[in-house]
């Protein structure tokens, strides 16, 4: 097995926080980046795959205007 480096513990951590739901503005925080953007361009991939999480959040907010 290979060496493991600082940079992919580093990653690795960015990837846990991200799949945990954590927002882009922590995460950006956390690993002492100036600037969100930072993460969403290295990370990006990762954030994609939470459309599910945007989708059901829209969805629940019109569903609760219906509900009135």
């Amino acid at each position: 097995m290979g060496e493991i480096t600082l940079q992919a513990l580093r990653h690795t951590h960015a990837s846990q926080l991200i799949d945990a739901g954590v927002d882009v503005a922590t995460i950006s925080k956390w690993l002492g980046h100036a600037k969100p953007d930072i993460n969403l361009r290295i990370y990006a991939y990762l954030f994609r795959k939470r459309d599910d999480k945007a989708a059901e959040a829209i969805n629940a907010a019109l569903a609760g205007l219906g509900a009135s």
